[in-house]
């Protein structure tokens, strides 16, 4: 029986967010590990990490991330490992965010201008200590801006965990709208939500860029 859009229904979209921020926090967390991984991979002298980094990248970002979890879940499922929804969305964008960040990491460790590392080389530094002292602390600078970019989309990206049956903003949407059949009191209110998490996100990935440019030029 259809009923009224309501004040109680507002509350439970609103608490379902905080599922929506530690799915986010979690694939943030574990791509953040993975797409160091991968960037120090794609910019290591060892062929076969490099062809290994390019490969999983290809297939992360050459495919819907809609297909990646319906392949975690469905998959597992089919060869008799059952998973979790959290846990499969978690897996899912984990890898997708590990590409994505490895992509833009790999991106910032190449700007960083040859003659720090030939400097770096100069005082007999190891690949190790080049990294961690020299190279890195200045690819994470270059990296800010784009990665706070990247976080917006993964938040949004979370919304097709929706699609497996995990109950983050959009799945809460999509059960009230089938009580009340008021989409857009219910989306509206979805949208809104996403927007206040987002708009900071961006205004702040922006700001970031902009203060890049001009130490840039400088």
């Amino acid at each position: 029986m259809i009923r009224e859009f309501s004040s109680t229904d507002i509350l439970f979209i609103v608490t379902a967010v905080r599922w929506t921020l530690i799915l986010s926090a979690i694939a943030f967390a574990g791509g953040a590990i993975g797409g160091l991984l991968v960037a120090l991979s794609r910019t290591a002298r060892n062929p076969v990490l490099r062809q290994a980094a390019t490969g999983f990248i290809r297939v992360f970002q050459g495919t819907p991330l809609l297909m990646q979890l319906f392949l975690v879940y469905f998959g597992l499922a089919v060869v008799g490992l059952p998973i979790d929804p959290l846990l499969a969305a978690a897996v899912a964008l984990t890898l997708h965010a590990s590409a994505y960040l490895g992509e833009i990491w790999r991106g910032a460790i190449e700007a960083v201008p040859a003659g720090q590392n030939e400097a770096a080389t100069a005082l007999a530094l190891g690949y190790r200590d080049r990294m961690r002292h020299v190279i890195l602390p200045q690819a994470m600078r270059i990296a800010t801006a784009p990665t706070v970019g990247f976080l917006v989309q993964l938040i949004k990206g979370t919304s097709l965990a929706s699609i497996i049956g995990f109950t983050e903003l959009t799945r809460a949407g999509q059960i009230i709208n089938n009580a009340t059949f008021q989409p857009f009191l219910v989306f509206g209110t979805v949208a809104a939500l996403y927007f206040v998490l987002c708009w900071p996100l961006s205004l702040l990935a922006r700001h970031m860029e902009t203060r890049m440019r001009r130490a840039l030029t400088r």
